[in-house]
């Protein structure tokens, strides 16, 4: 089985070396920076597939240091591990394509639960066509990407990549949102129903830039949704 690299961004000393001699221990191959510059010269060396990231770094920002990583690739997974709780600095996080924003303290079993989704879900990623065409679109889940009607690339989460995932394959069958839960999140966190929905708004954005509309999702009130593919 192929072991992940995780990328531990982290200047607090104690919680940094905790997660590093943890994480080995289950098996993840553990990179630690303490700093954004040496934090990104490992990004760049050793090209790690999952990344724990603070916020507060004694030379710069966790949130630009993700913006910048994702301009030179996609196709990885991180989280935001931040003693920050506010709403504005969450949402800034996620719109960047965090898997998730956990806050401190948190329970290195909770954790070990969420790096266990993203592994699952990583692997259902890789079971599908990367590169598929509709009209205009194009979806290419090892990259995390689709391209619209444009010809714009747009990067997804990992969240979204599933999400879009799970409907493509039960298309033209309505995925319930209790489905969509269970499949996306797993049974360590629960998301409300707009949570679901802003997600679902994202995606058909992208469906819309297709003038030949070829692909389209519906909402099935009271169950959850359906994508129609017309080609």
């Amino acid at each position: 089985m192929e072991q992940h690299k995780i990328l531990i961004v982290e200047d607090e000393k104690n919680l940094g070396s905790t997660l590093m001699e943890y994480l080995q221990a289950q098996n993840y191959q553990v990179f630690w920076s303490q700093t954004k510059e040496d934090a990104d010269r490992v990004f760049k060396e050793e090209n790690p597939n999952i990344i724990l990231l603070d916020i507060g770094l004694p030379d710069g920002n966790g949130l630009d240091l993700a913006k910048q990583w994702r301009e030179i690739r996609k196709n990885f997974v991180f989280l935001f591990l931040s003693a920050l709780n506010d709403p504005e600095t969450k949402v800034e996080g996620l719109e960047l394509g965090a898997q998730d924003y956990i806050t401190k303290p948190f329970a290195l079993k909770e954790l070990t639960l969420r790096l266990e989704k993203i592994k699952e879900l990583d692997q259902g990623l890789k079971t599908i066509s990367n590169e598929i065409i509709h009209g205009d679109l194009k979806i290419l889940f090892n990259q995390y990407e689709v391209v619209d009607g444009e010809g714009n690339i747009i990067s997804l989460s990992q969240k979204e990549c599933a999400i879009l995932k799970l409907l493509y394959e039960k298309s033209p069958e309505a995925v319930e949102r209790e489905e969509i839960i269970q499949e996306v999140w797993g049974n360590n966190k629960f998301p409300s129903n707009r949570t679901i929905d802003n997600y679902i708004v994202k995606l058909r954005k992208w469906c819309e830039t297709d003038k030949q509309t070829t692909i389209n999702i519906q909402s099935i009130r009271g169950i959850g949704y359906k994508l129609i593919i017309k080609d």
